[in-house]
């Protein structure tokens, strides 16, 4: 496995990178009322996904970096759920792509936790 030296390596903030990349496509053709409440919403639900990755990551100690990726994973919750609303109100016509990308997002922000949840030392390195 290769060592982690940066959190741009890692795959679960590339795959947040991506992500923001998404909402910000779709949000952007927001009928103007909806650009200032759900659409700012997403975005910022978006954002703190790589953003908390990054920000656990220099954090400097296990315990701040797994809380760091759970309040990654609480907002990509969040999303989701703001996804599915604006489905509802008519303002995206499928939300399962951007479903996708969420939940290989958690899929990979699961197995850096769970890597981190390992004892140190014990020859595993984190490489999600």
């Amino acid at each position: 496995m290769t060592e982690i030296s940066d959190f741009k390596q890692l795959d679960a903030w590339q795959k947040g990178r991506d992500l923001v990349q998404i909402i910000y496509g779709i949000t952007l053709r927001f009928p103007g009322a909806e650009r200032n409440a759900l659409a700012s919403q997403m975005q910022r639900a978006a954002i703190s996904v790589p953003s908390s990755i990054a920000e656990g990551y220099g954090r400097g100690t296990r315990q701040e970096y797994m809380h760091s990726l759970r309040l990654a994973r609480g907002s990509l919750c969040e999303l989701e759920s703001q996804l599915i609303l604006a489905h509802d109100l008519g303002l995206i016509a499928d939300p399962e792509p951007i479903s996708v990308v969420i939940r290989d997002t958690h899929r990979l922000l699961h197995g850096l936790l769970r890597a981190l949840h390992r004892p140190p030392g014990d020859g595993k390195e984190v490489s999600q």
